[in-house]
């Protein structure tokens, strides 16, 4: 699944072609994709200038002078392709300006989009109870501590709640908790202040560095340019198992599952 960083470089290319904008057509390759696409979404965006692209968590948000704005989900391989030189059968939805062509390409249709009231956009259902933005202001020392004060269950596992902090993905997680030398099993409840204070900066650190290298291009994820990205070329734990620690040099990096998912961590530096 696209993460943070890969949403991130793909709002960034878009926004340096489709910013200010007109589209002036729009079309639909199917019905759906995971979801069916919003009743009126051609008529809305038709005639639309785009005032803005952002992003929030793994979400890309696309603002109209309308008033509206159109949420995209990449889901497991969705991608947008700028000016494509020969049509796919897996561009369900199109966007044309006077300039360019904007496919949202996905094979596997685990992709979504949707269509909402600018004002209403944070009281849409996946952003309602949504935590701050791992990249804002917002993001503190202070939140995070009440965030997770007595919880019992893994840090690891709660900077994957979106409640906590929105957009970390595991790859993002693993690798922070390791800059910040926290161990991934320890409770929340129990990473105090001083590991708090290491780990925001450590988060911040990895996502822009990230972002920097156009993502991790794990499996198919392309930039809008067709780029892919390579922060995976800088991973120090994740998909490492039993490989030397590159931060220590001496602990072996070992791999656990914690909800359902794999963790990487060095035994040695995280404590």
């Amino acid at each position: 699944m696209p993460e943070l960083p890969e949403v991130e470089t793909t709002v960034r290319g878009l926004a340096r072609v489709l910013e200010g904008k007109r589209i002036e057509r729009v079309t639909l390759g199917r019905p759906d994709m995971r979801f069916p696409f919003p009743d009126g979404l051609r008529q809305a965006l038709t005639g639309a200038r785009v005032t803005g692209l952002t992003r929030r968590a793994k979400y890309g948000l696309i603002d109209t002078d309308r008033a509206q704005t159109m949420i995209f989900h990449l889901g497991m391989s969705g991608r947008w392709r700028i000016d494509p030189d020969t049509p796919d059968r897996h561009d369900h939805l199109l966007l044309e300006t006077a300039d360019h062509r904007f496919a949202l390409n996905d094979p596997r249709r685990f992709g979504y989009v949707d269509l909402v009231e600018t004002a209403a956009l944070d009281s849409w259902p996946a952003f309602a109870a949504m935590g701050p933005e791992p990249l804002g202001d917002a993001l503190t020392t202070e939140h995070l501590r009440a965030a997770i004060k007595g919880r019992k269950q893994a840090i690891k596992l709660l900077l994957l709640d979106q409640h906590v902090v929105a957009g970390l993905g595991n790859i993002y997680v693993c690798e922070a908790l390791h800059r910040a030398g926290i161990h991934p099993r320890q409770a929340g409840g129990r990473v105090y202040r001083p590991a708090l204070e290491r780990l925001i900066p450590a988060i911040r650190e990895v996502l822009e560095q990230s972002i920097r290298d156009g993502g991790s291009t794990l499996r198919d994820y392309a930039a809008p340019s067709g780029e892919l990205g390579y922060f995976a070329t800088r991973f120090l734990v994740y998909g490492r198992e039993g490989e030397k620690c590159l931060t220590c040099g001496e602990g072996e990096i070992r791999r656990i599952v914690q909800g359902g998912r794999s963790t990487w961590f060095c035994g040695n530096c995280q404590t």
